[in-house]
C-alpha cells in the first residue's frame, strides 16, 4: 500500500473519513459545494499518525486505558498525559515532515495557519467529539506547524478525549489522528450557526451566534454573542450582546484578547441580511449533508467562509414520514414505562401487535395524535385524558393548540380513535369476570407452547404470525378492556367525588390497596416467600452473595437446603421468569435467563423482613382499605343525602376493588406470550448459526421480523445491514426521548403550572397518597438495588419488573410515569407515597441524601 501523507482539501471529500478524519473530510467535502467558501489547505493523513505511533511504543499504556475507572479522574489525568509527553517527543521522520513543509510552500510560507485535529472519530452523526482535541490558530513558519502538528496528535489522548471515548464506547486503539492544516483567515466576525434550534430542535429554526474578531472567543466561553432566530427567510428573534472582548491574531503569530471600544460593544457583529445570508448557507449546507449541522463561520471581507461544520448529534430524530403535513407525536415508552431503545425484532414485534401505527425515531415508536387534535371530540378526550394520566402530555398538547396554525381542523368525528378515550359499555361488578378473563388466557397461553413446539423455518415464522392475532383478539377484547376501563373511570369518579364532598385528596388510594388479581404486586409478594425459603439455610444465604454465573441454579443441590432452594427460585421464574426490565421489547434478557439479576433483591428480602411478610403485608392493606371504607361511609351518611351518596360510593368501591387487579393481567398475558416466540426464534437462530448463516443468535434482534423470516428462508443475511443496525442502536442509547413533538422536530415540553409548592420542590404528578420522609436510592439497574427498611427508591421509571423493589421501599420517585402506569398502581396497591413524572428526578436527586416525598400533594422536598 502506497502511504500517501498529504492531501490537498480539493482531494477529500467524505468518504475519505478513515485517512483525514472527521474534521477534515467535511472540510474537504465543504469545498465542492458551489457557494461555500472554506480556507485554503490540506490534511496530514492518517498514515502519518500511524507512522508517529509504530515509534511510540505505547502499546502496554492503550492496553492499560480502557482498565481505568471512568471515575478515576486522577488515573486517567496520569496516564493519559504520559501518552502526550511521549507521542510529542517523537521526531518526525523526514519525509513525512518534507511532504508537509512541500504542501506548506505551495500556499505560501510567510502566511500564517491554523493548524487543527481531525480524528477519526470525531464530527460523526452518532458522536461529534467536539471540542476534545485541540486546535491552534495563527501559526507561522515551517518548523512551528511542525510543531503543533505533533501536539495535535498527542491531544487524541487528552483526559477529556479518552474519558468521551470510553464513555461512548469506542476503542483507543480504533481511533486515528489526522491534522489539518489550513492558511488562517482574520475575520471581522465569527460564531456558530446551528441549522436546527439547539434547544428545541425544531429543525425549521435556524440559530446564529455572532462576536466580533475570531470565534475562539465565543467558543471558549470569553463573551456573550448576539443571538438570532431564523425561520422560513426571517429573523423572528433578535438579542445583541454587550461585547467587550476580541480575541484577534498577533502579527508574529499567536492570538491575544483585546477589548473592544466601548461605542461598538453594542453593536450588532452582523447586518439583519448578513444574518438571513448566513442562514440560507446554512441551509445549503445542510441538504448537502443531509443531515442538521453545527457550523463555524468568519465573516471575511463582508464574505462568508466556513471553518467546520459537523451534524448536531444531540438532536432527537424525527419519524420519516415525507407527507409534508403537520404531525404531532406521543412517546409510546412514556406510555409503558420503558423510555430505552428497542432494538429492531422488538420494535418490529410491538407494531405487529398495536392496534394504531407506530413510528420509530431513535429506536423508540410514537404515536401521531395529529388527527385526533384535529376533530373536536377526540380531542376534548385527548387532552383531557393526558391532563389527569400524565400531565406534561396534556399540557405539551395544549401548547400546540394554542398556536392556533399547527393543527388543521378536520371533521367532529374521530378517526382512530384516542388512545384511552370513549365511553364503556356496561359491565356488571361480577368477580368471575376478571377469573374468565384469566382462565382463558391462561389456556390460550398453554396452547401456544404446545403447538409451538413441531414449528420450525417458514413454517414457525407463519404460526407466529397467526398466533399474534391471537393475541390482538385477547388484548383488545372489548369484555377485557371494559373490565380496567370501568375501574379506572371508577377510581377518578371516586377521586373527584370524596374530595367534593368529603374534601378528602386521592382518599382512593388507599381503598385499592390488596386488591385480587393483581399479578404484578403479587409477583412482589411472592419474591418475599421466596426469601423465606432460604432464610433458614446459611450455606445458600453465603453462597448467593458470591453468585455471578447464570447457571447457580444447577450448582445449589450440592448445598444444605439448596434443593428447596432451587425449586422455590423454579416455581417463581415458571410464573413469573418472563418479566425483565423494558419487558416490551422482546430482545432484553428475561428472568429465565438471567436469574442473577433477582439476587440483589432476594438478598434484600432475606435481610429486611420476617418470616411471613408477604400473607402479613398483603392481610395489612386488606384490613387498611377495609378501615378506610368504613369510614369514609360513615361520614357521608353524616351529609346531606348521606345514604345516597354512600350507597354509590359503596358501588364504585366494589366495582374498583373487583377490578382494578386486572389491569396488570393484559400487559402480563403478553409478555408470557413475547417469550414463548422469543425461545422458538431463538432456536431458530441456532439453527442459522450451525448453517454459517449467522454470527451469532444474538444477530436476530438487529433484524425486524420480516427480515428474519427472509433469512430463514433464503438462508442468507445482510451483515453490513447487522452492523449498521448495532451501531445505530449504540447511538439511540445516548438519546433521551421526548414526551412530545411535532414534525419539525420541535420538542414540546409540558409543565405542571403549579404556584402552590414549596420553594424549590420538586414538582410531580401525586399518584399515591401519603407522606414520608426517608433517605433516597438512586438506582438506575434493579440488578445493583441495595435497599435498606425506610428508603425512597429514586428511579427513571418502573415497568412491573421493578415491583419486587417496592416491598423493601418506603415510597416512590420516578421521571417517567402517569396515574394509571404500573408504578402508580403497584405503589397504591402496597401503600406507598409515591410521585412520578419528576423531570430529571436521578439527576437533581443525590444518592443518599434526605427527602421528603408528598404523594397526596405531588411533590418532592431536598431536606439539608
Amino acid at each position: 500500500m502506497i502511504e500517501r501523507y498529504v492531501l490537498g482539501l480539493e482531494e477529500v471529500d467524505r468518504s475519505q473519513v478513515a485517512l483525514v478524519g472527521g474534521k477534515g473530510a467535511h472540510l474537504g467535502e465543504l469545498s465542492r459545494i458551489k457557494g461555500v467558501r472554506v480556507p485554503d489547505g490540506f490534511c496530514v493523513t492518517t498514515d502519518a499518525f500511524r507512522r508517529i505511533m509504530a515509534d511510540a511504543s505505547i502499546d502496554d499504556r492503550l492496553d492499560r486505558l480502557p482498565r481505568l475507572n471512568l471515575d478515576d479522574g486522577e488515573a486517567i489525568r496520569t496516564l493519559s498525559a504520559e501518552i502526550r509527553r511521549t507521542i510529542e517527543a517523537i521526531s518526525i521522520p523526514d519525509d513525512v515532515a518534507a511532504a508537509i513543509t512541500g504542501a506548506v510552500a505551495r500556499i505560501g510560507e510567510r502566511v500564517a495557519y491554523a493548524v487543527r485535529s481531525s480524528a477519526t472519530a470525531e464530527d460523526l452523526p452518532t458522536a461529534s467529539f467536539a471540542g476534545q482535541q485541540d486546535t491552534y490558530l495563527n501559526v507561522m513558519g515551517p518548523a512551528s506547524i511542525l510543531e503543533h502538528i505533533s501536539r495535535c496528535w498527542a491531544s487524541l489522548f487528552t483526559e477529556r478525549a479518552v474519558a468521551y471515548r470510553q464513555r461512548n464506547g469506542i476503542d483507543h486503539r480504533n481511533v486515528q489522528m489526522a491534522v489539518v492544516v489550513q492558511q488562517m483567515v482574520f475575520p471581522q466576525a465569527a460564531g456558530v450557526l446551528f441549522t436546527a434550534d439547539p434547544v428545541t430542535s425544531n429543525r425549521k429554526v435556524a440559530a446564529v451566534e455572532a462576536t466580533f474578531g475570531l470565534g475562539e472567543a465565543l467558543v471558549s466561553g470569553l463573551v456573550n454573542a448576539d443571538t438570532y432566530t431564523v425561520r422560513a427567510g426571517r429573523i423572528v428573534a433578535k438579542a445583541v450582546a454587550t461585547k467587550q472582548l476580541a480575541i484577534e491574531a498577533l502579527p508574529a503569530g499567536g492570538t491575544q484578547k483585546r477589548a473592544i471600544d466601548r461605542e461598538r460593544q453594542e453593536q450588532p457583529a452582523l447586518t439583519d441580511a448578513q444574518v438571513v445570508r448566513l442562514a440560507q448557507l446554512g441551509r445549503r449546507i445542510e441538504a448537502h449533508f443531509g443531515y442538521p449541522q453545527d457550523i463555524e463561520w468568519c465573516l471575511v471581507d463582508r464574505k462568508f467562509q466556513i471553518v467546520q461544520s459537523r451534524p448536531i448529534t444531540t438532536l432527537f430524530p424525527i419519524p420519516a414520514v415525507d407527507d409534508q403535513q403537520n404531525h404531532v407525536y406521543i412517546s409510546v415508552g412514556h406510555q409503558q414505562m420503558m423510555t430505552d431503545p428497542m432494538k429492531p425484532l422488538g420494535l418490529s414485534f410491538w407494531q405487529m401487535t398495536t392496534p394504531r401505527p407506530m413510528y420509530e425515531a431513535g429506536g423508540r415508536l410514537f404515536v401521531d395524535v395529529a388527527r385526533d387534535l384535529g376533530s373536536p371530540t377526540s380531542r376534548a378526550r385527548l387532552v383531557e385524558g393526558f391532563g389527569k394520566a400524565d400531565p406534561l402530555i396534556g399540557d405539551a398538547l395544549r401548547s400546540i393548540l394554542e398556536r392556533g396554525d399547527f393543527i388543521r381542523s378536520l371533521p367532529d368525528a374521530s378517526p382512530g380513535g384516542a388512545p384511552g378515550g370513549g365511553a364503556q359499555a356496561s359491565i356488571e361488578t361480577d368477580p368471575a369476570i376478571v377469573t374468565d378473563l384469566i382462565g382463558r388466557n391462561q389456556e390460550s397461553i398453554a396452547a401456544l407452547k404446545r403447538d409451538i413446539r413441531t414449528r420450525s423455518g417458514s413454517a414457525l415464522f407463519d404460526f407466529i404470525l397467526a398466533d399474534i392475532q391471537e393475541l390482538r383478539r385477547i388484548l383488545f377484547d372489548p369484555q377485557s378492556h371494559a373490565v380496567f376501563m370501568s375501574a379506572m373511570e371508577a377510581t377518578w369518579w371516586l377521586t373527584e367525588r370524596l374530595e367534593t364532598w368529603l374534601g378528602e385528596k386521592n382518599a382512593v388510594d388507599t381503598l385499592t390497596q390488596s386488591v385480587p388479581h393483581n399479578v404484578t404486586s403479587e409477583m412482589g409478594l411472592a419474591l418475599l416467600a421466596v426469601a423465606d425459603v432460604i432464610r433458614p439455610h446459611r450455606e445458600v444465604v453465603a453462597f448467593l452473595q458470591r453468585v455471578d454465573d447464570d447457571d447457580f441454579l444447577e450448582e445449589l443441590p450440592t448445598l444444605a437446603g439448596g434443593r428447596e432452594t432451587r425449586d422455590a427460585i423454579r416455581g417463581f421464574l415458571d410464573k413469573y421468569g418472563m418479566r425483565c426490565v423494558g419487558e416490551i421489547d422482546i430482545t432484553r434478557p428475561r428472568w429465565s435467563e438471567r436469574p442473577t439479576t433477582l439476587i440483589p433483591v432476594l438478598l434484600g428480602n432475606i435481610r429486611n423482613f420476617e418470616p411471613g411478610a408477604g400473607e402479613q403485608r398483603f392481610e395489612q392493606g386488606r384490613q387498611e382499605a377495609s378501615t378506610r371504607e368504613q369510614e369514609l361511609l360513615q361520614r357521608l351518611r353524616a351529609l346531606p343525602e348521606g345514604e345516597q351518596k354512600a350507597n354509590d360510593v359503596k358501588r364504585k368501591i366494589d366495582r374498583v376493588r373487583t377490578f382494578i387487579g386486572y389491569r396488570e393481567y393484559p400487559k402480563y398475558g403478553m409478555v408470557s406470550r413475547y417469550f414463548v416466540y422469543k425461545q422458538a426464534l431463538l432456536d431458530e437462530a441456532e439453527r442459522l448459526v450451525q448453517a454459517h448463516v449467522l454470527r451469532e443468535k444474538e444477530d436476530i434482534f438487529y433484524l425486524r421480523f420480516a427480515e428474519l423470516h427472509d433469512v430463514a428462508r433464503t438462508n442468507h443475511v445482510d451483515e453490513l445491514l447487522i452492523a449498521q443496525r448495532k451501531d445505530a442502536f449504540r447511538s439511540y442509547q445516548a438519546l433521551t426521548p421526548p414526551r412530545v413533538f411535532t414534525s419539525d422536530g420541535e420538542v414540546i415540553a409540558g409543565s405542571y403550572r403549579r404556584d402552590d409548592v414549596p420553594a424549590g420542590a420538586l414538582v410531580g404528578l401525586p399518584v399515591s397518597a401519603g407522606t414520608i420522609e426517608g433517605r433516597a436510592r438512586v438506582i438506575l439497574d434493579m440488578a445493583e438495588a441495595n435497599l435498606e427498611p425506610g428508603d425512597i427508591l429514586v428511579t427513571a421509571y418502573t415497568d412491573p419488573s421493578w415491583s419486587p423493589l417496592f416491598v423493601a421501599t418506603a415510597g416512590l420517585v420516578t421521571e417517567v410515569g402517569g396515574l394509571m402506569t404500573h408504578g402508580a398502581v403497584i405503589a397504591r396497591e402496597y401503600g406507598l407515597p409515591a410521585v412520578v413524572g419528576v423531570e430529571h428526578a436521578t439527576r437533581l436527586i443525590r444518592d443518599g441524601q434526605r427527602i421528603r416525598v408528598h404523594g397526596t400533594e405531588g411533590y418532592v422536598e431536598i431536606l439539608p
